[in-house]
């Protein structure tokens, strides 16, 4: 969509508002709805908006910020299609000295970004996000925290009780201009999974904040609920966000050796290096809720060893079967909680710095590393992941490669929201304590 044509189409009526976003730090999708006709004007100076109105950007003396659209995630809402034809347009955040404002998500990937490019790579990423979707209250709208089928794996109707909304989903993305590559019932009762197509890492981003916007409101749509969250339901499969994730050098695959043991490059190796040596440091930002550590727990699918290996999918970092153009890895710790700009920025930069410094990986482990106890352990250097969001923050918190690439607005914002949201957990008290205790004592 190049200006001219929008403009076109904002003066013929074609269109009749734009929807201008953002993420906030939190990863929160934001937007200001305005008339086609000021489309013209925002193309030219930017849209105004009050900074210090959205989490985690700027204090109330200097909130003047400015939204500019970028163009190329042009696309028409499926579900207004009405008189007046709604376009969403993803924008970039600026200062009033039209500088890049430092604690926009997306400029932090934007940057990351620039830096493989001058390393001599193209980042290339697609997500398999998982979701579930439960009842919704009518007399409240709100959500029931009760199961809606008994489905699994690839299970169809009538046993996949959310078949029909799921159909309805990849229906909407497609007219979205999503290339949607799969969608089916996932192990969790209630649980779903749509995958669309691997892409470049700016856009993958910008696909996984659509894609959970189009899920959620195709779920309310149809009187349902769809939930990230990501673990919902004890005893049962949480739900992750697995990340694949390739470099690309002149055209070709860059983690691709065919003259290497496993067909794989050493920048492949080094880039796994990179991820296995800075997990515990980016934890916090690809698991950033109290919710995520519950999927980080044995027996549930999720990795909790640091780890990678050749297929084996209870390592943290898998590398697929396929070689050649599709040679990549696959970051299974993630959830889709995480701001994907944030997540994925730290992601490629461990990697980048894995190739810089040339970091090899240990030796891939592929037996089940949940069965791997005491001295074996040892021996094959495993570490686990932290296992609540304070542990993950302190690894965090002591990380100058975390700071480094997140910079000092977003890095001190997000640890200041990630403690205060700790505090107020250990200060609650839940439904298990209830249980447990008030009885008991």
């Amino acid at each position: 969509m190049t200006e001219k044509e929008l403009i076109q189409k904002s003066e013929s009526g074609e269109v009749g508002f734009a929807r201008l976003q953002i993420t906030d730090i939190n990863g929160m999708l934001k937007n200001v709805e305005v008339p086609a006709r000021m489309l013209p004007t925002i193309l030219e100076k930017g849209a105004m908006f009050d900074g210090s109105s959205i989490d985690g950007f700027v204090r109330i003396e200097e909130s003047d910020m400015y939204l500019r659209p970028d163009l190329s995630t042009f696309a028409l809402l499926p579900w207004d299609n009405g008189n007046s034809n709604t376009i969403r347009l993803i924008c970039d955040v600026y200062k009033p000295d039209e500088v890049p404002f430092d604690g926009d998500p997306r400029y932090i990937l934007k940057k990351v970004i620039e830096r493989a490019k001058k390393m001599g790579f193209e980042a290339f990423a697609g997500p398999e996000p998982e979701f579930f979707i439960v009842r919704r209250d009518s007399s409240c709208g709100k959500p029931v925290g009760k199961m809606l089928d008994t489905g699994s794996y690839f299970d169809l109707l009538p046993v996949d009780g959310g078949e029909e909304v799921r159909k309805q989903i990849v229906m909407s993305l497609q007219e979205m201009e999503f290339e949607v590559e799969a969608a089916h019932h996932e192990v969790a009762p209630s649980q779903h999974e749509i995958d669309f197509r691997y892409t470049d890492i700016l856009k993958t981003a910008d696909n996984i904040q659509t894609f959970k916007w189009v899920v959620k409101t195709i779920a309310i749509m149809n009187g349902f609920h769809a939930t990230f969250m990501p673990k919902p339901f004890s005893g049962v499969n949480g739900s992750g966000m697995h990340i694949h994730m390739s470099l690309f050098s002149e055209g070709k695959n860059a983690f691709f050796n065919p003259s290497s043991p496993h067909g794989l490059s050493t920048i492949a190796l080094n880039f796994v290096g990179g991820l296995i040596f800075h997990a515990r440091e980016i934890t916090s930002i690809t698991n950033p809720t109290i919710n995520s550590y519950k999927r980080l727990v044995p027996g549930y699918e999720a990795p909790v060893n640091i780890s990678w290996a050749l297929g084996n999918r209870s390592a943290m970092i898998r590398i697929p079967s396929t070689r050649k153009e599709g040679t990549r890895l696959e970051f299974r710790s993630p959830d889709p909680t995480c701001n994907p700009y944030l997540a994925l920025a730290l992601t490629l930069a461990a990697g980048l710095d894995g190739i810089e410094k040339g970091i090899e990986p240990p030796v891939p482990i592929d037996e089940n590393i949940f069965n791997i106890k005491g001295s074996r352990r040892k021996e094959l250097m495993i570490e686990s992941l932290p296992g609540t969001l304070w542990q993950s923050l302190e690894f965090t918190k002591n990380s100058e490669f975390v700071r480094d690439t997140l910079g000092k607005h977003v890095f001190d914002t997000f640890m200041r929201s990630k403690e205060s949201e700790w505090s107020e957990f250990c200060a609650s008290v839940t439904d298990w304590e209830t249980s447990k205790y008030l009885e008991l004592y």
